[in-house]
């Protein structure tokens, strides 16, 4: 079972509709979140019919994505994805649409399981044990 994630920004890009030759279709968009002092543009994947998911949405909105992590090799190399499942307009009674990461549940709102054990600050157990 995989666990599924929540994260908040703004709709930095909006990517063309990509179908493929056997009939697979996708959809990319970037999110910039402003959690840190360091802006993270992150960017997702819509597959198949969520690809409308996109259609409502301009950039310069405020978002809350749903999605699971995904990933896959081929021949020999790996790759990851975010694949988003549920995409809505911040502060617009978007609520729970489901599992969220175990972040997502305490300390502050849109943080996600990614960011809530990620510390970017340096300090002595940065230190390489060798």
């Amino acid at each position: 079972m995989s666990a599924a994630f929540e994260l908040e920004g703004t709709v930095k890009e909006i990517f063309d509709l990509q179908t493929f030759p056997s009939g697979f279709s996708k959809r990319e968009f970037v999110i910039e979140t402003a959690d840190d002092r360091y802006p993270q543009s992150i960017k997702f994947e819509t597959v198949k019919d969520r690809t409308s998911l996109l259609d409502s949405l301009s950039k310069g909105d405020k978002v809350r994505v749903s999605f699971d992590i995904r990933g896959n090799e081929f021949k020999g190399r790996y790759y990851v994805n975010l694949n988003a499942w549920k995409v809505g307009k911040a502060g617009e009674g978007s609520g729970s649409a489901g599992p969220a990461g175990p972040a997502a549940s305490q300390g502050e709102p849109g943080a996600s399981s990614l960011d809530a054990s990620f510390d970017n600050e340096p300090d002595d157990s940065d230190e390489i044990p060798f």
